[in-house]
């Protein structure tokens, strides 16, 4: 009783002793099965028994949760893609609101320029009439003045006449003189239709100022609008670009200087426009439609650097992450691990050059790309490397096959990211690319 066995009386009792019984054509003979064997085969047995029910129930509850494993990823990458779709339309729709709105930006300030000739045209005119009607109220003067010299002049000649009886040659002047009058009177008459109708024009020419001004100030609150709704869709648009490398350590400014002296000398629609300021500084609308056109120019840039930056996945298959970045198993793991069936392609996550394509001790089959901004990364343990040293590739090309080559204890991909040379987390990348694509 104390070491736990069964006392042998009840086991006796229990499994009490049986023959079997093995006849021949010439003799017979029996096995005995004595009570203490029994009872150790019907506990083998019962442990058989137990050990098949516990491992077929691991094995069922590990295939109920690597399927709900599945399940969860496929719908959380549906979303993702979803979500990713969803907002690559609303940045296109964006883009081209941008585009269709800089367009009439552009016609309206063709218009206003139009408005602004026309409205010095008839500024110009306006002042001409003005300096023609005061010369042609001068002339009058002087004809009026003339007039009455003439006229006073006929009334002495004529008391002169009709109280001294003067010569023939003195009626001769009188009747010069009246016909001087009355030219001068029909050229005053006739000084004082075009007067009339110069005065006429300087008014029609002042409503036409005025209807200028008003469609020049409606132009300019059609502006004004335009501008509102361009700077608020930069600021939905630009600013999660911002965020999104300010997440991956990346500095923006020195990004922006790197894309732009790469495509310096470009030109375009986004250069920024120049006004004739008349030698006064630019106005309000110059400076706000060349922020816009600044502000589309660093949307461009930041759209250039994410094809160049790893803001991918490698991976576009179902798959799951196994190990994580940094310290693993008393050393420092330097990268992520992402498991999926042997053979799964595996994709470049930016633009770049290939810079080592084959085996390398640990790495097994590996490949390094070189991008911009002094970014690298590697791909190991594929089964198949499909690119060359050299080669370059894009964001989403396909440069090998997953595998199990090398250091590895199961097919996975081990992906790495290096800045300047130093191992940064992958994640950081792949995070602060879910909030913007």
């Amino acid at each position: 009783m104390s070491n736990g066995r069964l006392p042998g009386g009840a086991i006796a009792r229990a499994f009490p002793e049986k023959r079997l019984f093995l006849r021949t054509d010439t003799e017979t003979r029996f096995v005995r099965l004595s009570p203490a064997t029994q009872f150790l085969a019907l506990s083998g047995m019962a442990l058989v028994v137990g050990w098949t029910i516990v491992a077929t129930s691991m094995i069922l509850v590990d295939g109920i949760g690597t399927d709900h494993l599945r399940d969860q990823t496929q719908r959380e990458r549906a979303l993702f893609e979803e979500r990713l779709n969803g907002i690559s339309g609303e940045r296109d729709q964006a883009l081209a609101d941008a585009r269709a709105a800089q367009e009439r930006f552009t016609a309206a300030l063709e218009q206003v320029s139009e408005m602004q000739t026309q409205l010095l045209v008839s500024e110009t005119r306006r002042e001409e009439l003005t300096r023609g009607l005061d010369a042609t109220h001068g002339t009058l003067r002087t004809a009026i003045a003339e007039r009455d010299a003439a006229m006073t002049e006929a009334e002495e000649l004529s008391v002169a006449l009709n109280g001294d009886g003067k010569s023939g040659t003195e009626i001769a002047r009188i009747d010069d003189v009246e016909t001087t009058v009355d030219v001068l009177a029909s050229a005053l008459n006739a000084t004082a239709g075009q007067r009339d109708a110069l005065a006429d024009e300087a008014r029609d020419a002042e409503d036409f100022a005025e209807e200028l001004i008003l469609e020049a100030k409606l132009a300019e609150d059609r502006n004004a609008k335009i501008f509102s709704q361009l700077e608020d869709a930069l600021s939905i648009s630009v600013e999660p670009l911002d965020k999104m490398f300010t997440a991956a350590g990346l500095s923006t400014d020195d990004l922006l200087n790197t894309v732009r002296a790469g495509y310096s000398g470009q030109g375009g629609p986004l250069t920024p426009m120049s006004f004739s300021t008349k030698g006064s500084g630019p106005d309000e609308d110059s400076l706000r439609a060349n922020s816009i056109l600044e502000r589309l120019d660093r949307m461009n840039l930041y759209r250039i650097a994410a094809q160049k930056a790893p803001f991918a996945l490698p991976i576009q298959a179902a798959f799951r992450f196994t190990s994580g970045f940094g310290p693993r198993w008393g050393r420092m793991h330097e990268g992520t691990d992402f498991a999926a069936a042997h053979g799964t392609p595996i994709y470049s996550t930016a633009d770049g050059v290939v810079i080592f394509a084959g085996r390398q001790s640990g790495y097994g089959n590996l490949v390094k790309i070189q991008h911009e901004f002094g970014i690298e990364t590697r791909y190991a343990h594929m089964s198949k490397v499909r690119v060359n040293v050299g080669q370059r590739v894009s964001r989403g090309d396909r440069i090998g096959d997953m595998g199990n080559t090398g250091r590895s204890t199961g097919t996975h991909l081990h992906y790495e990211i290096r800045v300047v040379g130093k191992p940064v987390n992958p994640m950081t990348y792949i995070k602060a690319a879910q909030d913007v694509f």
